[in-house]
């Protein structure tokens, strides 16, 4: 005799039916977390790519901004040192052009001085000695009449800078001349009442004695 167990046949379909049942987080029997996890993390690395590649950028500019700062900054440098020698420069130039005018400005009176007394000198006058001290002036010399050594210091009176010529003495030499001294005081700044006087700028009058032996046929 043949049985047929149907209680268990009967159950079957029940078991498969459940086994086909999706469940909320499967897809066709995977679970999806580890997906997500990974989608995730690819996600963050791309970000953080990205990130790095913008702050990369940046900083290529900024260095680049830095360079040019700094080649701005050492051209201004070269240049400030060239201000700085020509300033350099030009005061030294300034100071021997001072003392050039200085010295010209010192000279200047002595010459006059000289050349004022050379123009006043007569016929059968000469001298043998000037001395100089300041601004007061004694002339020694000498001279074949007393008539020649008046005209010397009417003539001496007449220059703008020569004030008050007073003889100082007269002595009658062997063989007919006279040796006299004259003092006077000079001015070493040009007066205006001189024909053709230009003013000196700067002149000053010699502090130091200063002794000049002169003569004229």
């Amino acid at each position: 005799m043949i049985k047929i167990n149907l209680l268990s046949e009967g159950k079957r379909p029940a078991a498969v039916r459940k086994s086909r049942v999706p469940g909320g987080l499967k897809l066709e029997g995977k679970d999806l977390g580890p997906w997500m996890i990974a989608v995730g993390v690819l996600v963050g690395i791309v970000g953080v790519g990205i990130a790095w590649k913008l702050a990369d950028q940046r900083l290529v500019e900024k260095a680049a901004e830095v360079s040019a700062a700094q080649r701005e900054v050492e051209a201004l440098a070269s240049v400030i040192k060239e201000v700085d020698d020509y300033k350099a420069k030009k005061g030294e130039l300034e100071r021997k052009i001072g003392i050039i005018n200085d010295l010209k400005a010192n000279q200047q009176g002595p010459v006059r001085l000289m050349d004022s007394v050379s123009r006043a000198l007569p016929e059968l006058l000469w001298l043998d000695q000037m001395t100089m001290i300041g601004n007061t002036i004694e002339i020694q010399g000498r001279a074949f009449n007393t008539n020649a050594v008046a005209n010397f210091i009417e003539n001496l009176d007449k220059v703008a800078e020569i004030d008050e010529p007073t003889l100082k003495s007269t002595e009658q030499q062997g063989g007919g001349t006279y040796k006299f001294s004259i003092n006077f005081t000079f001015t070493f700044a040009k007066h205006d009442k001189e024909p053709g006087a230009e003013a000196a700028p700067g002149a000053t009058p010699a502090t130091a004695g200063t002794t000049t032996s002169a003569t004229s046929g």
